[in-house]
């Protein structure tokens, strides 16, 4: 989005009109296929077009047509993802025209024939994405050329730093800024809310912002914002950390990397999330936040994102090295990826899991609290807070002694009230077919499964766990019970388990 003179021209006028259209964050307009400004311009479906209102606010959006009585000859419609972009009221004049030529793709283009790029080429690549000049599919073909042509350490630094200029970038004036990020791919890692209640109520200072579900269940902010209000704006977001010590916010709600969340959207339709880019996101948005000091949770398993530990250690090496360039102290922490984390799967499943651990009740899954327990200590041991190997004995103390959950409410309130998760109205339990040891889990089947229930979006929906890798179950013996919000999301995923009994290996 971006601004222009504050007139526009007259000929290519029309009545804008509020279609409530839902496309996530695509900018789409809508115009008759008999409209005179789609004639005299020469414009087609998926053409791409440049919206100005008369106060000057631009945006760029993708045209589609119809012909039935929708809109009239002189009306455009806009999906509600244009229309917040734009800022105008129903009925508002809006002058449309042809997009500029973005230079950009050229480079995009030359990496497709195996051509690095540099510096001044992945900024003009962020620049244009951020300001919404990328249709879809030119986001895809981005994503797929650094899919196919894995990045280089220098470009993901170049990448990395084009990232953190298109958005905001906050300082604070604490010495030191603790951060963790998990790179997923585990279902139930729900470790946050837990790491970061744990390190501020020892006093250190904890800006976390965290993202949606890119092709999980449930991410941090999805389950967050069933305890607290999450979208919180850049003056909300520092009052909360003045007041705290620390805050678990959406990313996407104070702008610390808009392009990243753009390709996010692609990434997630596509189920693709490389290394190269994962490095960048993950990074990006640590530098954008202000972090100083960042512990890197690498879960290894054969079903998760990192399938090996030789994979995990280039892995965290080449985080490290990207992380270096910009000042960044990190640690890697190479956890085990072979199942879920916790009992839940979802939003609301995972939140009652965080609660249960932080009020210390004692059915509490324990390899939640080991494992949020283990990262606090690492960012404990990092901040130089306490002896190397003394860090789990800190972390556990603030824990069991009730300092984390009393700093964890106190977020809550400050954030805008603690909330109660929801409870899905529909359950259904899916049986062992035959009795023996659980012997192997795939957690992207089981991710699956979950997010056919209805999970993230419906918050409520998902998984509840109720075994563990090595227990013996007997046939009939409930495995998993399936939450979901609607009927429909049930049977889908229902019929999904049904279709697919290697979800996990029972060795008779």
């Amino acid at each position: 989005m971006t601004s222009s003179a504050n007139h526009i021209e007259t000929h290519n006028l029309l009545k804008s009109k509020r279609l409530r259209l839902y496309t996530q964050d695509e900018v789409i307009v809508l115009m008759r296929t008999d409209c005179p400004v789609c004639i005299s311009e020469g414009l087609t479906s998926r053409s791409r077009v440049r919206l100005t209102s008369v106060s000057g606010r631009e945006i760029i959006a993708t045209l589609y047509q119809v012909d039935n009585d929708w809109l009239t000859t002189g009306e455009a419609g806009l999906s509600e993802a244009a229309w917040a972009k734009l800022g105008i009221e129903d009925g508002a004049d809006i002058a449309v025209s042809h997009v500029p030529t973005i230079g950009s793709l050229a480079d995009i283009r030359r990496r497709i024939y195996g051509g690095r790029l540099d510096e001044p080429a992945f900024q003009g690549i962020i620049g244009d994405i951020a300001a919404g000049r990328y249709a879809d599919i030119h986001l895809a073909t981005f994503i797929a050329t650094c899919s196919a042509l894995p990045l280089d350490i220098e470009e993901i630094c170049h990448l990395t730093k084009a990232m953190v200029g298109a958005g905001e970038r906050l300082s604070w004036d604490a010495p030191m800024i603790l951060d963790k990020h998990c790179v997923g791919g585990l279902p139930g890692n729900r470790t946050t809310p837990i790491v970061v209640a744990i390190v501020a109520s020892l006093g250190f200072t904890m800006p976390k912002t965290s993202s949606r579900a890119i092709t999980s269940p449930a991410g941090t902010a999805d389950t967050m914002e069933t305890l607290a209000p999450v979208d919180l704006d850049l003056k909300q977001m520092r009052r909360v950390v003045e007041e705290q010590g620390a805050c678990i916010a959406w990313g996407g709600a104070v702008n610390l990397s808009p392009a990243d969340d753009i390709l996010i959207r692609i990434e997630r339709a596509l189920d693709i999330d490389t290394e190269g880019q994962l490095i960048a996101s993950v990074l990006s948005k640590k530098i954008a936040a202000g972090a100083t000091h960042v512990v890197l949770d690498l879960p290894v398993g054969l079903t998760a994102k990192v399938r090996s530990l030789d994979k995990a250690k280039i892995l965290g090496e080449h985080l490290s090295a990207v992380a270096a360039n910009f000042g960044l102290e990190t640690r890697c922490v190479f956890t085990d990826g072979s199942q879920p984390v916790g009992r839940g799967i979802g939003p609301a499943l995972e939140a009652h899991d965080v609660l249960s651990v932080l009020q210390n009740n004692p059915d509490a899954p324990q390899d939640l609290k080991e494992r949020a327990i283990l990262i606090a200590a690492q960012a404990l041991e990092l901040a130089n807070h306490v002896e190397t190997g003394d860090g789990l004995a800190a972390a556990q103390a603030a824990l069991v002694d009730g300092r984390a959950w009393n700093k964890f409410q106190a977020i809550c309130e400050a954030q805008g009230g603690m909330r109660t998760p929801p409870v899905a109205p529909l359950t259904c339990p899916l049986l062992a077919q035959s009795s023996g040891k659980i012997s192997s889990i795939d957690n992207r089947k089981l991710s699956r499964l979950a997010k056919l229930a209805g999970a993230p979006r419906q918050k409520a929906a998902g998984l509840a766990i109720h075994f563990r890798l090595g227990d013996h179950v007997t046939n009939g013996q409930p495995l998993f019970t399936v939450h979901a919000e609607a009927k429909g999301a049930l049977d889908y995923a229902l019929e999904y388990a049904a279709a697919n009994p290697d979800i996990l290996k029972i060795e008779e």
